[in-house]
């Protein structure tokens, strides 16, 4: 990679920039050992596709290959915590004797370091074999469910049409029944403007979610997307009763992620980070993206085969990514006042140098400002943000 050594000329780096360079090296992986293979057809998925990438064939991470990931990313992050996170594409489509064989590579590399392992799945090949798993391994599930049933149903279904809620909520009880840690990722599509907080006591009420992820759809030429002004009045339908009954009982990562904003530390979100890619994408045959959202030709940084994960994060490619979301920026965004809290969103999101969600983030940030800067008092005299309900 010597030969992409000068991308980095007139990239202008900031002093928290070259803090993070100085600094001991800890990133996230986003891992697809079955890459896109799915038993869904879910209507929005942008990950279908990616099958043609590699000739539409049904792949596997190799057991040699998986090894060499392993290994690469323990030996690459240099804290004593590695957390591992494994996507898809349907990942338990592998069955459950290869993260038995996870597992087994982990505690084999580990050399002392303390390893963790998320998991994001669709639920339909749950059952008590994988639960008592999960849980005897301490692996935190994310469970894809959109909402009701009438929502998740719409564009949530199988390769022959079938719904898929009724399977869903199965998992889910599964979990409750067995233990098993496990947090949701919720798609915001255009059926969802108007029913933010419908759906938001759905999840609290009746699936039990204490923690909850709405990421939206939103690709303002697909007929499913949702409009910014919706996404933005679906958040604040949804903070506003959280504000009043459950800070500090039940969390929204957009809304942590906000206030994390607010108090100036690292939001943990990397749609709303200033640079991006902190965090790589692995392929099943070894190759690397700087994110799951640019798995495209371009975007290549390198296969682990060839390089290892150490060398491909540390890579000038890697960090021209990273810095093209704050340098291409547009001037509107640079005069923003919730520029810091924003930074334009996700650069998948922009339209000639706009983010299409713009307007609905900023009426949210605008909304969320008083409660935001409330608990951002409360914990500059360390106290709990909750005590925002008492006021």
């Amino acid at each position: 990679m010597a030969e992409e050594s000068g991308k980095m000329k007139g990239k202008s780096l900031t002093l928290g920039d070259a803090a993070h360079l100085c600094a001991p090296v800890s990133f996230g992986s986003m891992v697809k050992p079955a890459g896109s293979t799915c038993n869904l057809n879910c209507t929005y998925c942008y990950y279908l596709e990616k099958a043609g990438l590699y000739g539409g064939r049904e792949p596997v991470m190799s057991k040699e290959l998986l090894e060499t990931y392993v290994r690469q990313y323990i030996e690459a992050n240099d804290g004593d915590e590695v957390s591992f996170c494994w996507h898809g594409g349907e990942p338990l489509l592998l069955g459950i004797d290869y993260f038995r064989t996870v597992v087994n590579l982990q505690q084999k590399h580990a050399h002392g370091k303390i390893i963790r392992n998320s998991l994001q799945t669709n639920g339909l090949k749950v059952d008590e074999q994988w639960c008592h798993f999960f849980r005897n391994n301490g692996f935190l599930i994310g469970i894809s469910l959109d909402g009701p049933r009438d929502i998740h149903d719409r564009f949530r279904r199988t390769k022959v049409g079938k719904p898929s809620f009724d399977r869903v909520m199965s998992a889910i009880r599964l979990f409750e029944r067995y233990g098993v840690e496990f947090n949701t990722l919720s798609v915001v599509n255009n059926v969802c403007e108007g029913r933010g907080l419908e759906i938001y006591r759905f999840f609290r009420d009746e699936v039990g979610s204490r923690y909850m992820q709405f990421l939206p759809a939103a690709n303002k030429d697909l007929p499913w997307a949702v409009s910014g002004k919706g996404y933005g009045q679906f958040l604040i339908d949804i903070f506003d009763e959280w504000v009043k009954r459950d800070v500090g009982e039940y969390y929204v990562q957009i809304f942590d992620a906000t206030l994390a904003q607010w108090c100036g530390v690292n939001p943990g979100l990397c749609s709303i980070g200033e640079v991006c890619c902190d965090s790589l994408t692995i392929e099943h045959n070894g190759d690397v993206y700087p994110c799951d959202h640019f798995v495209y030709p371009d975007y290549k940084l390198g296969n682990i085969k060839e390089n290892t994960l150490r060398e491909i994060y540390d890579s000038p490619q890697r960090l021209d990514f990273a810095l093209a979301k704050r340098e291409s920026l547009s001037e509107e965004c640079r005069q923003c006042r919730f520029l810091f809290t924003c930074h334009g969103e996700c650069p998948e999101h922009r339209v000639n140098g706009k983010n299409v969600l713009c307007e609905g983030l900023k009426i949210f940030f605008e909304h969320v400002s008083p409660a935001m800067d409330t608990m951002r008092e409360l914990l500059s005299q360390n106290r709990a943000p909750a005590e925002i309900m008492d006021r």
